[in-house]
């Protein structure tokens, strides 16, 4: 091992090899579901780097087959599927890019800008914004992770009805492979029929089947106006009746559309009561609707309030409101943010990131809900997500006063098969945009389809022989 980590020391010096200290940063998880315990924390500067890490770890591994070394790529290390830290084996390298951050180029006009993995997300958003430009890629833990992991795992966030997943962002990608080889796919191009779509293949993949370095991603001219409303529901079938609506009177302006329970909210106004959660009190659900257009503000206020104006006389809203200045907007996306800070602060929880057609949504919640709570009265539904998608974080909570860590240790499982269980039951997917890692990894052989399963780990076994790339992600070879 002494000489693995020399080799490390040479290649990206000593100073960006960590192996003793405090290494929780890069050893636990964001949600501290799982320690591991790293061989060493290395920090590359460069593909090139990268690359020859690899490969010292693919001739160490060739000559000490039982060594037990693999390599975990990490970003900001916010997964929320336990996908991005090690395991306790003390065998695993945590190859952290965060030090890989240049925006390499901007092409405004191919409208497309070049990165770096370890960029964090914001950064970009702000970069693009410069050159009067839009990244769309939008989520919660924006100021933290990086386009890497967002890469990784086929990150979703609040503007996919628009402009989908990180995948349909993505023009290119740079790869080293699990043999220690550059793959030089950074084509800005949107058409390019020639082959396999090596780059869909590796988006999604929780760096179980290379890393992810670099990538050309699609920019948007920035909207012109940008305005936000906020409605009270009297249920979810009322808030698909709204979604049909929006599409409708907004059209390929509606970018997003986050629809959260009455309990998901009311911890947001428990736990952070200098944030004003309106119209929740009295309605089942609320809905954040968000509005960009190229057209004039005043155009687009007008179509708002015509929409709103007749979802009130449809009786699919009840009261809403329709921020007047941008720090409105920004107020009221912040608390739809804050409900996972809230849930963390109420206590320990288990989470769910599904997908179910949009039109079955409400007949899911209704029936999951009737099961949670027969099999568990007073549990407790932080129910919230992206409608417009299909995607809900649908998850639960201990009983009123019930020990949340026992609750975890004593049901975890029992809900996560009934809640999954329905999920198949509604044709939906187990996970929607936060991976599978190592939480959903022996979920999936049951909700995968055999023939599905197989094809992955041939494509796993073709492209990484030695299972040397984040093992134990995603899915599992024997």
């Amino acid at each position: 091992m002494q000489t693995l980590l020399d080799a490390f020391r040479r290649i990206v010096g000593a100073a960006h090899v960590y192996t003793d200290g405090d290494l929780s940063a890069w050893e636990q998880d964001w949600r501290k579901r799982s320690q591991g315990k790293a061989l060493a924390v290395v920090r590359p500067a460069s593909t090139d780097e990268v690359a020859r890490l690899v490969q010292v770890c693919v001739t160490y591994q060739a000559l000490n087959p039982t060594s037990g070394i693999s390599i975990v790529p990490q970003g900001g290390n916010t997964s929320l599927a336990v996908g991005a830290t090690p395991d306790d084996s003390g065998h695993q390298i945590v190859l952290s890019l965060q030090r890989m951050n240049t925006v390499r180029s901007v092409d405004a006009a191919n409208l497309t800008m070049t990165v770096e993995a370890g960029c964090i997300l914001q950064n970009l958003q702000e970069r693009a914004e410069a050159s009067n430009l839009l990244f769309p890629l939008s989520l919660a833990a924006e100021g933290t992770c990086t386009i890497g992991g967002n890469l990784g795992t086929n990150a979703g966030g609040t503007q996919v009805l628009r402009f989908g997943n990180a995948r349909e962002l993505c023009l290119g990608l740079e790869v080293v492979t699990a043999q220690g080889e550059v793959w030089h796919g950074l084509s800005g191009l949107r058409k390019d029929n020639t082959g396999y779509d090596l780059r869909d293949l590796f988006i999604g993949s929780e760096g179980t089947l290379g890393i992810i370095t670099a990538a050309t991603l699609k920019l948007y001219p920035l909207p012109v106006s940008q305005l936000t409303a906020w409605a009270a529901v009297p249920s979810l079938e009322h808030a698909v009746q709204l979604l049909g609506l929006a599409h409708h009177h907004l059209g390929a302006g509606l970018t997003g559309f986050e629809a959260m329970g009455q309990f998901a909210l009311s911890l947001v106004a428990k736990h952070f009561p200098q944030l004003t959660v309106p119209l929740h009190l009295d309605s089942p659900f609320c809905v954040l609707l968000e509005n960009s257009t190229h057209e004039s503000e005043a155009q687009a206020r007008t179509q708002f309030e015509r929409l709103l104006e007749i979802a009130l006389d449809q009786g699919c809203v009840t009261d809403a409101v329709v921020s007047e200045t941008l720090s409105q907007a920004r107020q009221l996306w912040h608390i739809r943010e804050s409900i996972p800070l809230a849930q963390a602060l109420e206590g320990l929880n288990i989470k769910h990131d599904i997908s179910i057609p949009v039109s079955s949504i409400p007949d899911f919640v209704r029936t999951t809900d009737a099961l949670l709570q027969q099999a568990i009265p007073g549990v407790r539904l932080v129910n919230f997500g992206h409608l417009g998608d299909g995607n809900l974080h649908y998850n639960v909570q201990a009983p009123e006063g019930v020990d949340a860590a026992a609750f975890l240790n004593d049901h975890e499982d029992q809900v996560n098969t009934l809640v999954f269980d329905s999920v198949a039951q509604f044709s939906g997917s187990i996970s929607a945009e936060h991976g599978v890692g190592s939480l959903k990894v022996d979920k999936l052989e049951h909700y995968k389809s055999p023939v599905a399963l197989d094809m992955m780990r041939a494509v796993k076994r073709a492209l990484d022989p030695s299972n040397l790339m984040n093992p134990g992600r995603v899915i599992r070879l024997a």
